[in-house]
């Protein structure tokens, strides 16, 4: 059974830390590229970061650029977003999702495999 299980979120207050897990059953990663999305109350769901599957380039939307940093260890069939001086604009439920092919895409549709999600509030 193909599965994707995100885990790490909580409660955090701003400026502080969190690392996201997503790690995969099912099948294995090496075959492709991972990326994170968020969704935020009354928001659309955007993408936060994704790694490449040919030369493990990354990217990251401008408002994380410098704060999150997404990692992959596929000995592990595992990609993590590490996230530091958080802010509450972070706030959302964060997604990890899958498409094998060898380099990242900005649309959703693009991508197979989804994970279930996990919460990130930042609040004081």
């Amino acid at each position: 059974q193909v599965q994707l299980v995100e885990s790490g979120g909580g409660l955090v207050q701003p400026g502080g830390s969190l690392r996201l897990s997503c790690a995969a059953s099912g099948f294995t990663l090496d075959y492709y590229a991972i990326g994170w999305f968020r969704q935020a109350p009354g928001k659309e769901r955007e993408g936060v970061s994704c790694v490449s599957r040919r030369d493990g380039r990354t990217s990251y939307v401008e408002s994380v650029k410098g704060r999150f940093f997404i990692s992959r260890d596929n000995a592990k069939n595992t990609v993590y977003l590490q996230m530091v001086s958080l802010r509450p604009e972070d706030t959302a439920v964060y997604y990890c999702a899958v498409r094998r092919r060898d380099y990242c895409s900005n649309y959703e549709a693009d991508y197979e495999y989804w994970g279930q999600g996990t919460q990130v509030t930042v609040s004081s």
